[in-house]
């Protein structure tokens, strides 16, 4: 198996890891296992250790997302808000609940400062990229830099929730109440354009 393969596999496997198990569970035996890669691998792809799999996880993570909700550039602002809360219905139903955000699972774990640094600026540009293509998609710049602020953190939320109560019930009541919002942020820029 080619070297940069084994690599991609170890971070695609803590990216799933750390979305199901938390920091704590994702380690370099279950990330083995899971990549279905040979021990020697560990120190030789990642001789920093686990905060380096794990800086990498973050980075492969915060990039997908972010290349994920840019398709939706140049959509309204509700079909954006529709793609992004798409992606979290999606990985609750593959997961069958039992998957979160890995990002999360990195903010909140006291396992070091600088990977909570990095989730933090996952974050962070994930807010931001957000906030852009909903002002592109409509809303003004406070309202967008807002609303991607309430997304993001309603969504995450509301993923914790279900994951704790083993329904999806939650992100449901969450999602129609966002996309109800939307139209309402939309109008009240236009109506501060016309004046």
């Amino acid at each position: 198996m080619p070297r940069g393969e084994v690599r991609s596999r170890m971070v695609e496997g803590a990216i799933t890891l750390l979305a199901s198990k938390g920091v704590e569970g994702t380690s370099f035996a279950e990330v083995l296992a899971v990549a279905d890669a040979p021990r020697g691998s560990v120190y030789h792809h990642f001789p920093g250790g686990k905060p380096e799999l794990l800086h990498s996880a973050l980075e492969l993570m915060g990039q997908r997302t972010r290349d994920l909700m840019e398709r939706a550039r140049g959509q309204p602002a509700r079909e954006v808000v529709a793609r992004f809360l798409d992606l979290w219905r999606l990985l609750l139903d593959a997961s069958n609940l039992g998957a979160g955000c890995a990002v999360v699972a990195v903010a909140v774990a006291p396992f070091d400062d600088e990977l909570v640094d990095h989730a933090g600026t996952v974050f962070r540009n994930w807010r931001e990229h957000l906030s852009g293509l909903l002002e592109v998609g409509g809303l003004g710049p406070r309202s967008a830099a807002q609303f991607a602020a309430l997304l993001l953190a309603s969504t995450e939320g509301a993923v914790a929730i279900c994951r704790a109560e083993r329904d999806r019930r939650a992100f449901d009541e969450v999602a129609a109440v966002l996309l109800d919002l939307v139209p309402a942020a939309t109008v009240a820029k236009r109506a501060k354009t016309r004046t």
